[in-house]
């Protein structure tokens, strides 16, 4: 089928791994490619395009960083590379052997399920894959490659919006991240109400990713108000302007100078997401995270923002033993303790309340969510079974408002 020599230089590529064993291995590997990220077409196509998407090397990242200059050298070494990319996506049906007939199929894919099954990432490549497969040449394959680095970027922050700490770092000690991909894909349409906190929440980003000065921001206030939505519908927004989220875990806080090690020499507008972020008496790393808002030299970097949730507007939980070193003289001094803990989240340089809401908010957020999924129950039958529904399930916010719509449109369809 193909000659397995490596010749790439800046996309190197093991092919004799890519494609050990037979076409029907390889053909297998393809078709569960394409499922992963609900692919039709040409998936042989596609899984190039993906290799060279994820692909870091010294051309992308340069790529990534500013657009490149066509007569560099950089670029004619990527365009030799590249052109061994464009007899790969040349392969037609006939160029395969008798024994490879399986994967041959691959070259026009069928989707198992009707309608469009395709992922965001996949999307993407989709998109990607279609202009590669009409390039006329390398350098216009080059070409076209060269200003998707540079508006999207490369590797698997090119591809994807959200990303965690993988469960290997724990392990081998050194940092990974993930990619999230089982998210929804949340707007702020989803959270009824809370406008003037969403506004305050857009305008620091807007900021942001416009490459401004922005703030830290605390999001803090009752439960299941749409602190935790509000953040992930700035992905929805801002990712096509190079905006990422990585959301920190309790256990892997202590990574944080690691993770901005990692994120802050690339070319995108990076949230570092603390949700539920809180910190019991007797936890003393909130000092490495208030060392890091205050933006000590060694983590400084304009890429960089925190926002975090939380249901305390203090973060650290205050016991009256933090009072024991007052002193009394016609005033009254806080002790050192208080005033360490209470200056955490007085580092945030935006804070927002989200509030639990009243009885008419969460009745406008029922007959809303009730409108949008089609429940057949209305008026006054609604409202009845709203207020029910909130004594036995923790009172009223938006949490328990979709609850109740989830029950509703489970029992109609019963």
């Amino acid at each position: 089928m193909m000659d397995t020599k490596n010749n790439e230089f800046l996309f190197y590529t093991d092919w004799d791994e890519c494609i050990t064993g037979s076409a029907t291995l390889l053909a297998g590997r393809l078709a569960a490619f394409a499922t992963e990220f609900g692919l039709v077409g040409n998936v042989w196509q596609h899984w190039l395009t993906y290799n060279l998407m994820m692909h870091d090397n010294a051309f992308t990242m340069a790529c990534e960083r500013r657009r490149i200059v066509p007569d560099s050298t950089l670029m004619k070494l990527a365009e030799h590379d590249l052109s061994i990319f464009m007899e790969l996506f040349r392969f037609e049906a006939d160029d395969f052997d008798e024994d490879e007939k399986l994967l041959s199929m691959m070259l026009d894919y069928k989707a198992p399920y009707t309608g469009d099954n395709s992922t965001g990432a996949g999307r993407l490549i989709e998109e990607l894959s279609v202009r590669l497969a009409y390039a006329g040449s390398a350098e216009s394959f080059a070409r076209i490659l060269t200003e998707h680095y540079y508006r999207f970027g490369c590797g698997i922050y090119g591809l994807y919006r959200a990303f965690r700490v993988s469960p290997e770092t724990e392990a081998s000690g050194k940092l990974k991240l993930v990619p999230v991909t089982d998210s929804a894909d949340i707007t702020f349409d989803d959270l009824i109400g809370y406008e003037a906190q969403k506004k305050t929440l857009r305008d620091n980003t807007e900021a942001f990713v416009s490459g401004h000065y922005a703030n830290n921001v605390l999001l803090y206030g009752d439960s299941g108000t749409g602190k935790s939505t509000s953040v992930h519908a700035l992905m929805h927004e801002y990712a096509e302007r190079g905006l990422r989220l990585i959301e920190v875990s309790k256990p892997d806080r202590a990574r944080l100078p690691q993770i901005l090690s990692e994120i802050k020499k690339r070319n995108y507008r990076f949230i570092l997401f603390l949700d539920d972020l809180s910190f019991e008496e007797d936890e003393s790393d909130y000092k490495e995270l208030k060392a890091m808002l205050e933006g000590a030299l060694e983590t400084r970097s304009d890429k960089v923002v925190i926002y975090a949730t939380s249901n305390r507007r203090h973060l650290i939980r205050e016991t009256w033993g933090d009072r024991s070193d007052m002193e009394y003289n016609e005033d009254v001094h806080r002790s050192d303790t208080m005033e360490e803990k209470l200056s955490l989240a007085s580092r945030f340089g935006v804070m927002i309340y989200y509030p639990k809401p009243g009885q008419k908010e969460y009745l406008e957020i029922v007959r809303s969510l009730a409108g949008r999924h089609g429940i057949e129950l209305k008026g006054k039958e609604l409202e009845d079974a709203a207020r029910k529904w909130e004594i036995r399930h923790g009172g009223m916010s938006g949490r328990t408002a979709s609850q109740l719509i989830t029950w509703l449109g489970g029992t109609e369809n019963e």
